[in-house]
C-alpha cells in the first residue's frame, strides 16, 4: 500500500481505500500498524530471533544499590524496534510528491510516529526478588513493553479524540480550527484531513457494506450492542433453532451415545 501511494504521491492511488484518505480510521490504521511493527521487532530481538540485535545494552550496570535493586534480565530494546519501524514506514513517505501529496504524508508520518510514542510511553519494569526465604533483599530490575491489547486501547482512546487539522500544509501541521491553533499538537495525538463517511448506510460507490442485517447484541453497550451499531435505526428479533448433540457417554464397548438437543434462540439483526 505504501509503495503504491509513493508511485503518484497520493493515497487514492491505492484502490483498496479510494474516498477514505487522512481520515480518523486512517490514522488509527496508521498508528497501529506502525506500534505493531515496533512490537513485533523488539519482542524477536528480546528472543534473541534476530541477530541484527538483542536486549538494551545500555541498561546492563547501574541501578540503585541504596535502594536494593539494579538492572538485569533482559530489557526489551525498543529503541531499534522504533529505529526500524521509522526506516521501514515513513521512508516511502517521505519520497511523496504531486498535489497534496506532502501533506497528506507529512500527517500519515506523524501518525505513524504516534504509534512508536505509544509503545514507549506504556513500558513499565518488572522486577524478581531475590534473598533468603524471599526476602527481597535484593531485586533484579528490566524494562518491558506492555501487552499489545493495552496500546491498542490507548490507541483507540487517541483515535476518540484525534485532531482534525488543515489540509493546506505551511511550515508544519496545525489545526483546522483557528481558535484552537495555539494548542499544540503532542506527539501521541492522531491527526486526520478529511471527516470520515457515514458508515452506517450502505455505499456501494464507496465500498461500505451498511449496517443493515448485521447480527447485534441486545444487552451490550460496546460496539456490537444494538443501539451503536444499528446507529438509531432500531432492530428485528427472530428466533432460531439450534440443533446438537448433547449429554454424551461413553457405552462399553465401544461407541459414545449422545441425546439430540434443541435450542431456542433470540437473534437481533439491524433494520
Amino acid at each position: 500500500q505504501l509503495h503504491q501511494e509513493g508511485s503518484r504521491g497520493e493515497l487514492r492511488s491505492n484502490p483498496l481505500v479510494p474516498c477514505f484518505a487522512g481520515t480518523k480510521e486512517t490514522a488509527f490504521i496508521y498508528a497501529v500498524t506502525s506500534a505493531g511493527l515496533v512490537h513485533s521487532v523488539t519482542r524477536s530481538c528480546s528472543a534473541g530471533n534476530m541477530t541484527e540485535c538483542s536486549c538494551d545494552a545500555s541498561l546492563r550496570h547501574g541501578g540503585s544499590a541504596s535502594e536494593g535493586w539494579h538492572w538485569g534480565g533482559c530489557s526489551d530494546d525498543i529503541h531499534y524496534g522504533m529505529s526500524f519501524s521509522r526506516k521501514f514506514l515513513d521512508v516511502p513517505l517521505k519520497n511523496l510528491t504531486g498535489k497534496n501529496g506532502s501533506g497528506l504524508a507529512a500527517m500519515n508520518r506523524h501518525n505513524n510516529e504516534a504509534g512508536r510514542q505509544a509503545v514507549a510511553k506504556l513500558m513499565s519494569v518488572d522486577c524478581r526478588c531475590h534473598g533468603v526465604s524471599g526476602s527481597c533483599a535484593v531485586k533484579t530490575c528490566w524494562k518491558t513493553m506492555s501487552s499489545f491489547e493495552k496500546i491498542g486501547r490507548f490507541l483507540k482512546d487517541k483515535y476518540e479524540n484525534s485532531i482534525q487539522i488543515s489540509d493546506r500544509l505551511k511550515k508544519k501541521l496545525r489545526r483546522k480550527e483557528k481558535s484552537q491553533r495555539k494548542i499544540p499538537i503532542g506527539k501521541e495525538d492522531l491527526l486526520y484531513v478529511n471527516k470520515s463517511p457515514n458508515y452506517c448506510v450502505e455505499d456501494q460507490k464507496l465500498g461500505i457494506p451498511g449496517t443493515q442485517g448485521r447480527e447485534c447484541n441486545r444487552t451490550s453497550e460496546g460496539p456490537d450492542g444494538c443501539n451503536l451499531l444499528c446507529c438509531g435505526r432500531g432492530y428485528n428479533t427472530h428466533v432460531v433453532r439450534h440443533v446438537e448433540r448433547c449429554e454424551c457417554k461413553f457405552v462399553w464397548c465401544c461407541y459414545v451415545r449422545c441425546r439430540r438437543c434443541e435450542t431456542m434462540t433470540d437473534v437481533h439483526t439491524c433494520k
